[in-house]
């Protein structure tokens, strides 16, 4: 039997893959597809003499040789597959500290502080890709004090001072150093959502603190992600249907007893002063910097050309990227700022923190969207997430939103739900006229009759750009995964849609004016999709002439 045209493929919704993982069916293996995992090697606790030397190491602030010395044990199997030493979980909570704390990063008064930083990056990412989260302990070693972990660290630190703590494991990989303890990112953050929402406000307003907390929170994101995947493998593998490794996950820990509307604001967190006030500095005055050389006073350099002495004749001064002043937390955001301005489209993912940060906000919504998939229980059930979505995603600055909602962003999706979060926000948008499909199941004829002829429920020109930008979004993810089929109804949907979306555009709406420049801005996206558009389906229509059908 031959496939079935283009025309007829679907992408899933995803309540489809939501509604098998129902503990009433009798599959409940994962639906959605993982990238292959490495061969992660098992470990082995790390011997106690190296262990106390590690100790001495870390509580002397001899950083870069206690890390050394971890790194050194970790290859000394004999072969590829020996098992690995690992360090136990409070060396860990350590280290990750000193990748970011600002006395070691931006504050640091010395190079080998700041070597300590990198190397304690260096060592995480190793240990993960050995070894993994899972055989890595990470759950343990990264989490949040809570009024039960607070009370036992502190009984640790009784000890250490001889208040009559009685000895157990824990107390002998008890290493005493504040960074351990009450200033180490695991004591002074609230929990991870509030160092999300603090980088990412770093992200737009603090760049030299983003610089450290980016990659912090890159390697945070691939661990989660691992760690999930990680369990995902071992449930597809094991025989015991009833207990589901994933529900003991990284990222399932960080959401038991958080706030979801909380949670969003975290990851969309832009620097404004609300955001700020929600999720302040992890430390006291994190965000000053020491003093640079330029700073502290000095006698004037000599000036003696015979000798070939220039004094400062020749140093070139500081650019105008270390003068430039951060904006204060409650001025009006980047972000803000960015709409305003006619000439905003080359770095407008600055005023969202960059597209790095982007990356990691996306990155962190696919996390919370699988999670809903397969634990609803546990988190929340995707529709009311995905109202999350839209209560966020819709009001965004149109830039904002292009990065958000473009078919390379959705990316970091698994497809059935890129497909199902874009027609979400898209019903919210689209005239009341436009039918509304039985189901996310995506389809070419869904999109010539539901969404491709119909302009949205306002007419500013915006609201039309961000329908148009969707309808675009859709299109692809279609053609790309499934194949679109040119036929006349096809085109005849994407005609309609662009000139009624033009019309409805001529109207600003009510309280929507922006000046000439923020409506050319917006009317430059509207005009930009609506190209591309017609671009791709006139690609699909001269593949299908060249071919002959």
């Amino acid at each position: 039997m031959s496939s079935p045209a283009p025309s007829q493929r679907s992408i899933p919704s995803v309540y489809t893959i939501e509604s098998s993982q129902n503990p009433s069916t009798s599959s409940r293996r994962p639906s959605l597809h993982y990238a292959p995992l490495p061969a992660f090697r098992t470990v082995k606790p790390l011997p106690y003499q190296l262990r106390q030397h590690c100790i001495i190491y870390l509580e002397e602030g001899l950083y870069v040789q206690g890390l050394n010395l971890l790194s050194s044990v970790l290859f000394s199997g004999t072969t590829p597959t020996s098992p690995v030493f690992l360090p136990p979980p409070q060396f860990l909570a350590l280290i990750s500290t000193l990748t970011v704390h600002p006395s070691l990063t931006t504050r640091a008064q010395s190079e080998d502080r700041v070597q300590a930083s990198i190397t304690s990056l260096r060592y995480l990412n190793l240990l993960s890709n050995l070894v993994g989260p899972v055989h890595g302990n990470l759950r343990d070693a990264f989490a949040f004090s809570t009024p039960e972990t607070s009370s036992r660290r502190g009984a640790i630190r009784r000890r250490a001072t001889g208040d009559g703590f009685t000895s157990n494991k824990d107390s002998l990989d008890s290493i005493d150093n504040d960074l351990a303890h009450a200033t180490s990112v695991w004591a002074k953050a609230q929990d991870f959502w509030h160092v999300v929402g603090w980088a990412f406000n770093c992200s737009v307003l603090h760049k030299h603190r983003w610089e450290r907390w980016q990659l912090w929170l890159e390697y945070m994101v691939d661990t989660l992600d691992t760690d999930w995947a990680q369990r995902a493998h071992i449930y597809g593998e094991s025989e015991d249907s009833e207990q589901d490794p994933r529900a003991r996950s990284i990222i399932v820990r960080y959401l038991e007893g958080a706030n979801e509307r909380r949670i969003l604001r975290a990851i969309f967190a832009d620097g404004s002063s609300k955001s700020t006030a929600e999720f302040a500095e992890v430390w006291r005055n994190e965000t000053k910097e020491r003093k640079k050389d330029a700073d502290i006073k000095k006698a004037a350099p000599k000036l003696d050309i015979e000798a070939d002495q220039w004094g400062d004749y020749l140093h070139d001064s500081e650019s105008s990227s270390e003068l430039e002043d951060t904006p204060p937390p409650d001025s009006p955001t980047r972000l803000e700022a960015a709409v305003d301005s006619a000439a905003f489209v080359p770095n407008v993912s600055e005023a969202f923190g960059g597209p790095q940060a982007i990356v990691l906000r996306l990155r962190l919504l696919s996390l919370l969207s699988t999670v809903s998939v397969f634990l609803p229980h546990t988190f929340t059930p995707l529709p009311s997430l995905y109202d999350l979505f839209l209560e966020h995603i819709r009001p965004l600055p149109l830039s904002i939103f292009f990065f958000i909602i473009s078919p390379s962003s959705m990316q970091h999706f698994h497809l059935a739900a890129a497909s199902s979060i874009t027609q979400v926000i898209l019903r919210s948008l689209i005239a009341s006229a436009a039918p509304l499909p039985l189901t996310d199941d995506l389809t070419q004829e869904v999109l010539e009759s539901c969404y491709l002829p119909h302009h949205a429920n306002t007419g500013s020109i915006s609201d039309n750009a961000k329908v148009s930008l969707c309808v675009e979004t859709l299109l692809r993810l279609l053609q790309k995964h499934c194949g679109l089929y040119w036929t006349e109804s096809l085109q005849n949907a994407v005609d309609e849609g662009i000139a009624a979306r033009a019309r409805k555009a001529q109207n600003v709406g009510k309280g929507k004016a922006k000046g000439k420049g923020g409506r050319e801005s917006e009317r430059m996206w509207l005009k930009g999709s609506e190209a591309r558009i017609r671009g791709l389906v006139q690609l699909v229509r001269d593949q299908q002439e060249s071919m002959g059908e």
